[in-house]
């Protein structure tokens, strides 16, 4: 069971989440790079891209972090995260790396040894950064443990224990939710169990339905049951997270690559109604396949157009959440609260060909975010670059879907290999985050 989904985000600004136990509240972080949006982007002219644009591409859904790079996956979160906390929204992670994942099946991989897992785990959360974070951790892990002695059974439940600490421990706001298969594997009872062998009691819950598409009202019955077992245990106050992604439809078979009956289930929300489920979240992103007719983890658009087509709309306007408590500022950085007297100016927008640039920026006491909105003219372009002066004793520290040349003064941001191409009079967002005071300017955009 797999589902890789690359690239890093920027996001529209909304309310953060609060991190208080148990609970969950505030918008869920969209990834403006995920694969269904980079095809939606790549293919307008597609019979199948409105409807896969609309009711896929313009949800947030999991990063999947599935990929043994130790060396490089504390920039990657990093930089994910920083997005994330510019656009003040949660990301959703999917870390996919414990040793001998999926027993070796179509999703087979991750580290080579569980000492090696560890290394990965730490460098991992050393990236997470201090807000709202939900982590979903390992799927399949203790669910399938077919291929495992119980020499091995042991060994990773112990991984995981430490991997939830690990984490727990670099980001105290992590939310961390361990694999509670679904509703038609495991009985309640032996899925308790094995969360608590696996350390459920330092994770906040678990999650369901990542491999499935069982239906919410079923998933959210077994958690009720599951967490009943976990108190008869003496683990209290542990909820539940249900992956809605994929079962509008037919349940039953986990692989559904060749079932046309499915559908996409309920929205992300973290309002979920029941004090049980944290969130309701697309982990599995639609449209990524399960290993069975396609590799697993690749985005196919005739599965994600067979999800999407015939399901509801989504909401017009955010689903409403419990608002984050307002005697207790958040932590960084607060907004300013009166906006700039004069706001920077934007380049002009080209009478014919080329592009333009406007920005927003979120200014604080210490520094700022910009997210930058580049507009193609009448015709398409394939690669651009915007120029931004910064006021003398401003910097950058870190910037998400575009490349930075220079810190300081005039900096030049040019696109990234997924977004450069933009059609006539469509858009794409980059972002970056400084200290001091905001650019005074955009210069020309050069596309």
């Amino acid at each position: 069971m797999a589902a890789v989904a690359a690239a890093t985000v920027v996001g529209v600004c909304l309310t953060v989440g609060s991190a208080s136990a148990g609970t969950l509240s505030g918008s869920l972080y969209r990834d403006p790079s995920s694969a269904v949006v980079r095809w939606v982007a790549a293919n307008p002219g597609d019979s199948r891209t409105a409807v896969i644009r609309d009711k896929i591409a313009s949800q947030p859904q999991a990063r999947w972090f599935a990929n043994f790079n130790p060396s490089t996956v504390q920039s990657e979160v990093s930089e994910h995260i920083g997005a994330a906390n510019a656009a003040q929204q949660i990301p959703v992670l999917a870390v996919y790396e414990i040793t001998n994942r999926d027993c070796g099946g179509a999703s087979a991989g991750g580290a080579p040894d569980l000492n090696q897992y560890q290394t990965w785990v730490s460098n991992f959360a050393r990236g997470l950064g201090n807000q709202t974070v939900i982590i979903i951790l390992e799927t399949d892990s203790l669910a399938l443990l077919t291929c495992l002695s119980s020499g091995e059974i042991s060994a990773r439940n112990d991984a995981i224990s430490t991997a939830t600490r690990t984490i727990k421990s670099a980001n105290p706001n992590a939310k961390v939710y361990l694999d509670g298969g679904h509703s038609t594997w495991n009985s309640a009872g032996e899925t308790a169990n094995r969360l608590r062998a696996a350390g459920v009691q330092y994770a906040d819950g678990f999650f369901t339905n990542v491999s499935n598409y069982n239906s919410t009202s079923g998933e959210a019955n077994f958690g009720r049951n599951v967490i009943s077992a976990l108190n008869g245990m003496g683990i209290s106050g542990k909820r539940q997270v249900i992956d809605t992604s994929r079962n509008g439809g037919a349940s039953g078979d986990w692989c559904g690559d060749d079932n046309t009956d499915r559908r996409i289930g309920q929205y992300p929300t973290t309002n979920t109604g029941d004090s049980n489920i944290d969130a309701y979240l697309w982990v599995k992103p639609p449209g990524e396949a399960d290993g069975c007719r396609y590799t697993a983890g690749s985005f196919q658009p005739e599965l994600a157009f067979s999800l999407a087509n015939g399901a509801p709309n989504p909401p017009t306007t955010a689903p409403p959440t419990t608002p984050p408590p307002t005697t207790t500022p958040p932590t960084t950085p607060p907004p300013t609260t009166t906006p700039p007297t004069t706001p920077p100016p934007n380049s002009s927008p080209p009478t014919g060909d080329g592009c333009y640039a406007d920005v927003a920026v979120n200014q604080w006491a210490e520094g700022f975010t910009a997210t930058v909105t580049v507009t193609a003219g009448k015709s398409e372009i394939n690669g651009w670059k915007v120029t931004v002066e910064l006021p003398a004793g401003a910097a950058v520290a870190g910037t998400w879907n575009a490349q930075a040349s220079g810190t300081s003064g005039t900096v030049q941001f040019t696109n990234v290999s997924y977004n450069g191409r933009i059609a006539g009079r469509q858009s794409t967002t980059f972002g970056f985050q400084g200290t001091g005071t905001g650019p005074g300017r955009i210069a020309v955009c050069v596309g």
